[in-house]
């Protein structure tokens, strides 16, 4: 997850199901809290969780951004996550999320 123009959350899931990924973000973000994100089907639930201000993106129709409605703060942030653990050519799956937590702040 990303604030807008601000800090990014990340947490390692065993799956990206609605049942996972939901209370996650329940308890990282406000219900008054403008959500953007893609498509994914698992965010289905967001509306009925209470967040009235949800907007989606649709990558698979070639659409990226809808006014004020994309995701490349978060899209940006994997880019460089990716390029930057590519260069350990592998990491210990315990050490993976010190890892992480490490590129949230660069």
């Amino acid at each position: 997850m990303k604030k807008r123009d601000d800090k990014v959350y990340t947490q390692i899931v065993k799956n990206c199901s609605a049942s996972e990924l939901l209370p996650i973000i329940a308890e990282h973000a406000l219900c008054a809290s403008t959500i953007y994100s893609d498509k994914w089907k698992a965010y289905d639930g967001l509306v009925n969780m209470g967040y009235k201000r949800h907007y989606r993106v649709k990558h698979s129709d070639n659409v990226f951004a809808n006014g004020k409605a994309h995701i490349n703060g978060i899209e940006s942030f994997w880019g460089v996550a990716k390029t930057r653990l590519a260069k350990f050519r592998g990491l210990r799956k315990d050490k993976f999320y010190l890892h992480l937590k490490e590129i949230n702040y660069v």
